[in-house]
C-alpha cells in the first residue's frame, strides 16, 4: 500500500427532508449566494425555489446562474463568474447533478483566480501547457439530485474548454465544499435513464482503482465490492418504485463513499474515465452513458494484464461459477455479465447504440491521447496504456 494523506473537511447533512436545512447551513458560509444549476431546469424548479426561500428567510440573499448543461463547458464558467464578481456574491450554493456541482466549484474557484479561467483546467498531461489548479475558492455548499458523481464530497470539479473542445478537471483542496446537504428524497423524480446513468457512474468511480489500481490493498477492495453489491441491490429497487427512499438513500450513499477518498487513499487515475471524456466531449452523451460504453470494452482488452484481479471482479461481485472453468474462461464470463447488467438497466454498452461510427474511433484515441497521456507517450494505469491500446479499447466498443 502506497503511502498517503487522506483529508476530506466536508460536512454531511444527509437524510430525507434535509434539504430543509439548506438556509441555516448556507447562512453559516456568508450573506450573498450565488446559486448555480441547470439552464434546462423545470423539472425541480419546486426545489431550487424552496432552496431561495430557505436561504433568504435565513438572511442571506440570492443571485441565480441557471445556465449550465450536462458535460458544463468553460464559458459558462466564465459567465457565472463574471455574474458572481459583479453581485458581489461570497458564497456558491450548486444544485443539481455532478455537472451542477463541477460548474459550482469552478465558478467559486474562478472569482479568486487570478489568471485566464482555462488555465485551471487540467487539458493537457504532457507538461505543454501551464496549467495552474486554483488555491482558493468562495465557500460552497452542494445540494445533489443524482447519485453519480460523489462531487458533493470531493475536491475535483470537470469541465469541457469549449474553445478547443477538450473535457478535463480541475482539482485542489479548495473545491471541498465546505457542506452538501444530501437529501436522497431529491432524486424520486429522477427519470429511470438518468438514474441508471448514475448507477453506472458510481459503480465505475471505485472500479477505476479496483482494476486498474494499486495491488495489496484488501481494505479497498472490500469497499468497492460493497459499492458494487450495493449498487446491484438497490437499482433493481428504485427502478421499479422510484419513490423508494429507502433504496436511494443506498445508491446516494454509496455515490459518495465511491469518490470522497476512502475507497481509494493513495490511488489517483482514472484511466477509463479519460476515455469517456473524449465521447461526452465530443458527442454530448451522458456521463454514465460514456463509462457503460467504455468499460465492458476496457475490460476485455486488458484483463490479461491483471487476470487474478478480474477472477475476482467476476467471483465477488457477479458470482460467476468457476467450476469447470479456467481462469480466463471465469474473467470473461464475469465481464459478460457486467455488461449484461448495464444493459439491463436500460443504458448503451457499444458506441452503436449512440450511434458512433468505426470511423471514429481514431478520432477518438487522438483525443484522448492529447488530453490524458503523460510526456512518456503513455496514460497512467497500474499497467501503463499506450495509444494502440486506447484505439483497441474504443474498437472494441463499437
Amino acid at each position: 500500500m502506497n503511502s498517503f494523506e487522506f483529508y476530506n473537511p466536508v460536512k454531511v447533512v444527509f437524510g430525507a427532508g434535509e434539504v430543509s436545512k439548506a438556509g441555516e447551513e448556507v447562512a453559516k458560509l456568508g450573506k450573498k449566494a450565488l446559486l448555480v444549476s441547470y439552464e434546462d431546469h423545470g423539472f425541480f424548479v419546486d426545489l431550487l425555489n424552496k432552496v431561495e426561500k430557505l436561504a433568504n428567510e435565513n438572511g442571506v440573499e440570492t443571485v441565480t446562474h441557471y445556465k449550465i448543461t450536462a458535460n458544463p463547458k468553460l464559458t459558462q464558467v466564465e459567465a457565472g463568474v463574471a455574474l458572481a464578481k459583479a453581485e458581489g456574491v461570497d458564497c456558491v450554493i450548486g444544485i443539481g447533478g455532478g455537472s451542477a456541482m463541477d460548474a459550482a466549484k469552478c465558478i467559486a474557484a474562478g472569482v479568486l483566480y487570478k489568471d485566464e479561467l482555462a488555465k485551471m483546467v487540467a487539458s493537457a498531461h504532457d507538461g505543454s501547457e501551464a496549467v495552474v489548479f486554483p488555491a482558493e475558492a468562495l465557500p460552497m455548499m452542494m445540494i445533489p439530485t443524482l447519485p453519480a458523481t460523489g462531487s458533493e464530497m470531493n475536491c475535483c470539479g470537470v469541465v469541457t474548454n469549449d474553445y478547443i473542445g477538450k473535457k478535463s478537471y480541475v482539482w485542489d483542496n479548495c473545491l471541498y465544499p465546505k457542506v452538501s446537504v444530501v437529501d436522497p428524497e431529491l432524486t424520486c423524480t429522477l427519470p429511470a435513464y438518468q438514474t441508471a446513468c448514475g448507477a453506472a457512474d458510481t459503480m465505475s468511480h471505485v472500479l477505476e482503482f479496483y482494476l486498474n489500481g494499486l495491488e495489496g490493498t484488501p481494505l479497498n477492495y472490500y469497499i468497492q465490492e460493497g459499492v458494487c453489491k450495493t449498487v446491484m441491490q438497490e437499482l433493481p429497487k428504485v427502478l421499479e418504485n422510484p419513490n423508494d427512499v429507502a433504496a436511494r438513500s443506498n445508491l446516494q450513499w454509496s455515490s459518495i463513499m465511491a469518490l470522497n477518498g476512502i475507497s481509494q487513499p493513495g490511488d489517483a487515475w482514472t484511466p477509463m474515465h479519460q476515455l469517456g471524456h473524449t465521447i461526452s466531449a465530443k458527442f454530448n452523451t451522458a456521463h454514465g452513458a460514456t463509462l457503460a460504453i467504455v468499460m465492458p470494452a476496457w475490460m476485455r482488452h486488458m484483463y490479461k494484464t491483471r487476470l487474478d484481479r478480474y477472477v475476482r471482479f467476476a467471483t465477488e461481485i457477479f458470482n460467476v461459477d468457476t467450476t469447470g472453468k479456467t481462469d480466463e474462461e471465469v474473467a470473461l464470463a464475469g465481464i459478460d455479465a457486467f455488461e449484461a447488467f448495464m444493459r439491463g438497466i436500460g443504458i448503451p454498452t457499444r458506441l452503436s447504440d449512440i450511434d458512433v461510427a468505426a470511423d471514429q474511433t481514431q478520432v477518438l484515441a487522438d483525443a484522448v491521447v492529447s488530453v490524458s497521456f503523460g510526456a512518456d507517450g503513455k496514460m497512467h494505469s497500474h499497467t501503463p496504456v499506450t495509444p494502440e491500446d486506447v484505439k483497441a479499447v474504443f474498437d472494441l466498443a463499437l
